[in-house]
């Protein structure tokens, strides 16, 4: 099978992106997109996404993770999933789509930034000494000092593997905060199975977890694949009207045989 692909980035966020409008890519395998995201044998990236069509919707983003399988809400996916949409000719000033967890908007704005409507979240758990809520996926957040020295990959997946989260997994943020308007995040993603260099729905998490602590409803994040920006409005501890944006880049195109 030839695949006609192009690779695309939300903040160091990577991702093979294939327009599967008319079907062609259907089988698909879990392993094939594995080999196709392994960077050493396929292309490399953090997921795969299908462009597909759904009735009353504009595009349906259909996301798998590294490891092939299927997979819960991406943000900066869905953010490079809208300027991949525009660039095949869906050409609208404001987008409707719907991904795992259900539909969603997305804008295109003139800075070239692209922001995305991410889920409400009206559920937020406080743990010992840490925050669990869902902002589309499953997200951990932890407050931390010298975030630089941190082994992610090592202290990520001791919680991400621990017998709470083992099962079905989560993602597992690391936040210092820099001022009272910006904060500094890491990410361990489940389906990566590593640190990536940026995640939308764990930005988004980590906002709304700074707000929940300190009250303020917009937020910068600086990730090691650059600066992303959270806004939402908060009614007592409930969220809405949440909005994930930041840079979606073409990195390149090709063709692969697989």
């Amino acid at each position: 099978m030839e695949i006609i692909f192009e690779k695309y980035h939300g903040t160091g966020n990577d991702f093979i992106m294939i327009d599967n409008r008319d079907g062609q890519y259907d089988a698909l395998n879990e392993q094939q997109i594995s080999r196709l995201c392994d960077r050493h044998f396929g292309i490399g990236a953090d997921g795969l996404i299908l462009l597909q069509t759904k009735d009353s919707f504009d595009f349906w983003m259909n996301y798998f993770n590294s490891d092939g399988k299927p997979s819960s809400m991406c943000g900066n996916g869905s953010r490079c999933t809208v300027a991949f949409a525009q660039s095949k000719g869906i050409n609208k000033s404001q987008y409707y789509f719907i991904t795992a967890d259900g539909p969603h908007e997305g804008e295109i704005l003139s800075t070239g930034n692209i922001r995305v409507k991410m889920a409400n979240v009206q559920s937020i758990e406080v743990l010992q000494d840490a925050t669990l809520l869902d902002t589309g996926s499953p997200h951990y957040v932890k407050n931390v000092t010298e975030l630089a020295k941190i082994d992610m990959k090592e202290e990520g997946r001791k919680i991400r593997y621990n017998e709470v989260f083992n099962e079905k997994g989560v993602n597992v943020n690391f936040v210092e905060k820099e001022n009272q308007k910006d904060i500094n995040v890491r990410t361990y993603e489940r389906g990566v199975e590593d640190e990536t260099l940026s995640c939308g729905t764990g930005v988004t998490a980590c906002a709304i977890v700074n707000a929940y602590q300190e009250g303020d409803n917009e937020i910068n994040i600086n990730t090691l694949g650059g600066k992303l920006s959270v806004s939402f409005y908060k009614n007592n501890n409930s969220y809405s009207n949440i909005w994930l944006e930041g840079p979606a880049k073409k990195v390149f195109d090709g063709k692969i045989i697989i």
